[in-house]
């Protein structure tokens, strides 16, 4: 049995799918009653208890950062006998800086988890393709979309790539105290991502890049200003880059990452 946490989230949800596909036992930690293809568990993840209540007959676990009492988690983990855990990290965890709140939280998790005594893998993916779907609303309301941090190239990775390499970590070998950074095959800015995502949807579709100022006020509107602090940190002062294509998902799923087309075609009804 593997328990996969964060199951309703794009790299959860994924790996429930893909689990399934594969005629593994599933079973999914979640706050509430939903549909998915997995046993469920109720319960949280800022709620150690309630993680250990779900881990009867669980060989693996699929488990997210930044959580409270992870320690104690991570203790449940190994007191019942779990076999391998497969952390969700970030690149952010490789920028090292723990006054940067983002970073941080990646930096401890990932110590956590080295050090609790089951064996481990940690993935540390770019940008999730996912994360586009903030712009839904702009492209149903016009042609125009306008975002933050316009001359930052990224190579992107879908969810679903994120879910074959965690997949392969649970249920094969070889994976035991590995760091997958994972991207897509290819390094886009904001204004590439548009263009292909208009073909995608038959529309010619326009960027307009947010200036740094108007790109924190949007920002400030929505997140605490630490962490608005911490993207500029990546995005403006460089502190991150995340554009190197790299080869780790071809490697340990023997077959190449989905594009941004691929990811693009697939999600555009929830952009129309």
């Amino acid at each position: 049995m593997i328990l996969v946490t964060g199951a309703t989230g794009n790299a959860g949800g994924a790996l429930v799918r893909t689990l399934a596909e594969q005629g593994a036992e599933v079973r999914a930690l979640v706050r509430h009653e939903v549909e998915l293809p997995a046993e469920l568990a109720l319960g949280d993840l800022n709620d150690p208890e309630s993680v250990a209540a779900a881990l009867s007959g669980v060989r693996g676990v699929f488990l997210l950062s930044g959580y409270d009492r992870m320690d104690e988690t991570l203790a449940a983990l190994k007191a019942a006998g779990v076999e391998h855990v497969v952390l969700l990290s970030a690149s952010a965890a490789e920028a090292r800086d723990l006054d940067n709140p983002i970073s941080g939280y990646h930096v401890r998790s990932e110590a956590l988890v080295r050090e609790s005594g089951v064996p481990w893998t940690v993935l540390r993916p770019r940008t999730f393709m996912s994360n586009t779907l903030q712009w839904a609303d702009q492209v149903r309301s016009g042609d125009v979309v306008r975002a933050a941090f316009p001359e930052v190239a990224v190579a992107t990775v879908d969810p679903l790539d994120i879910a074959a390499v965690a997949a392969a970590a649970l249920l094969g070998e070889g994976h035991d105290q590995r760091v997958y950074p994972l991207t897509g095959p290819e390094s886009l800015r904001p204004a590439d991502r548009v263009r292909i995502l208009g073909e995608a949807l038959g529309r010619e579709l326009r960027f307009e890049g947010l200036t740094d100022e108007q790109a924190r006020a949007e920002m400030s509107a929505g997140m605490p200003e630490a962490y608005v602090d911490a993207f500029f940190g990546f995005f403006v002062r460089g502190e991150l880059d995340e554009s190197a294509v790299l080869p780790t998902v071809a490697e340990v799923t023997g077959r190449p990452p989905r594009g941004f087309a691929d990811w693009a075609a697939a999600n555009a009804d929830a952009f129309r």
